[in-house]
């Protein structure tokens, strides 16, 4: 079975129930263009301090849920049945955040991430882990969602950076990469699962690190981290999706030993980027760009020849 899920986002105070509704009919006539998506369970219609959730089939208001004032609709969703959930900022003068499950509507529990508000935040598509960035834009903090509390941090810079946009990629467990495209123009690359592997072992063979709280030994971790540079220009907007993760293991266990990620990038200004990422366990990383063009450009020549 297949969920999947589509959230529109109005900025406003204001919003009468025959403006949601009509949305509503909009996202449904959406929903019959897109051939590929079988099944969708939820509908969240996110509002500047209200959120609703509907029941796709029926369009019935499941649950509305009052929120803290979102104009920049920052919010995160996990399209897993197994771990459906809805992340919501929970405070605009911290860091903080709501995880709600949707399927059983109720409250899984709250985390604070960072100090400073949120400015962008992501859940894995198996709704195991959640990733968080602040205004601040120095550290990407990453939090498993069953314990809430237990969290793995990245240090992205030591210079604030806006954080447009953050990617976990394609997993069933551990989502091995995760990325940021952030206001330098600079896309960062995380190994993640290589990090908890790498952690876990200098945990469970050192004295040290055995006796160590999370908040400390977390502080400790060297940045595993990798840097493709210049790939939008500095200040313009930009998105990334890892879209797929080949992962190579060991012939002699299971572990995963490296990976290949296909990323796409596209920017406010209308450029569409595709790269190959390859990582393994030793943190070495290479990238290669495969694709790029101007959308602008493509569209005004498919104009023009119709």
């Amino acid at each position: 079975m297949v969920s999947e899920y589509l959230i529109p986002i109005v900025e406003g105070y204001a919003m009468n129930e025959f403006l949601v509704h009509s949305i509503l009919l909009r996202c449904c006539l959406a929903l019959i263009l897109l051939p590929l998506l079988e099944l969708v369970n939820r509908l969240v219609v996110l509002l500047q301090d209200k959120t609703y959730i509907y029941d796709i089939n029926s369009l019935t208001i499941l649950d509305t849920i009052d929120t803290v004032p979102n104009s920049k609709g920052t919010c995160a969703f996990s399209p897993s049945l197994d771990g459906c959930f809805l992340a919501i900022p929970a405070s605009i003068t911290k860091g903080s955040l709501l995880l709600y499950n949707v399927m059983e509507l109720q409250l899984h529990c709250e985390i604070d991430a960072h100090r400073a508000p949120l400015a962008t935040m992501v859940l894995s598509s198996n709704g195991m882990y959640i990733a968080t960035a602040s205004e601040q834009g120095t550290m990407i903090r990453v939090h498993l969602v069953s314990e809430a509390t237990k969290s793995y941090s990245f240090r992205r810079g030591s210079y604030p950076s806006t954080i447009f946009s953050l990617s976990f990629g394609p997993c069933s467990q551990v989502p091995e990469i995760l990325v940021a495209t952030s206001s330098s123009g600079s896309v960062h690359v995380f190994p993640l699962g290589f990090a908890i592997n790498q952690r876990s072992s200098r945990r469970s063979g050192g004295f040290l690190g055995s006796i160590m709280p999370d908040s400390i030994s977390d502080a400790l971790d060297p940045a595993h981290h990798h840097i493709v540079h210049n790939a939008a220009p500095a200040g313009i907007k930009s998105y990334a999706v890892i879209r797929k993760v080949d992962r190579v293991s060991n012939t002699s266990s299971s572990e995963i030993v490296s990976c290949q990620a296909t990323l796409a990038i596209i920017t406010y200004n209308g450029y569409f980027q595709e790269y190959t990422l390859s990582l393994n366990n030793h943190n070495e990383f290479s990238r290669s760009l495969d694709r790029e063009f101007n959308l602008m450009t493509v569209i005004t020549d498919n104009d023009i020849r119709l």
